[in-house]
């Protein structure tokens, strides 16, 4: 039997989408993705509106979107005739806990280039170790 877009099994919409079965499976649990049709037998039926669904969600995670923001985003792609200004908010919401979390990861590299000394020593005048010993930056080059 040749299967379309239109009866995908479970494995064939984790292809066609990127995701593993795993995760249809929670997303399906959760309401994320609506529930697939069965099958006489049981079988999960996907059709095509599964599929992009199912990538709208991929692309939102990949771009770091919790679960929630991604539930409110799907909320507003159903009605396309809508201002985009509830979108554009939830997007500068986490652009800017993005941008917070690349500040932070810069003073984390800042402070780890400064606990490496690149130099030959014992353990015992490491910069690395003493600065992990104290729970701390690095030490300051004296003592």
């Amino acid at each position: 039997m040749q299967t379309t877009d239109a009866d995908m099994s479970i494995g064939r919409l984790g292809e066609a989408a990127g995701v593993k079965v795993e995760t249809i499976r929670y997303y399906e649990k959760i309401g994320l993705l609506p529930p697939a049709r069965r099958t006489p037998a049981g079988y999960r039926q996907y059709g095509a509106a599964h599929a992009a669904r199912l990538r709208f969600i991929r692309r939102g995670r990949d771009l770091g979107f919790e679960i929630d923001t991604i539930r409110a985003l799907l909320d507003l792609a159903e009605h396309p005739g809508q201002a985009c200004c509830d979108a554009d908010t939830l997007a500068a919401r986490h652009l800017a806990e993005v941008e917070r979390r690349i500040a932070d990861l810069l003073a984390l590299r800042d402070e780890l280039r400064h606990m490496i000394c690149g130099e030959r020593h014992n353990v015992s005048e490491c910069r690395v170790i003493r600065a992990m010993a104290a729970g701390r930056g690095a030490p300051s080059t004296q003592g």
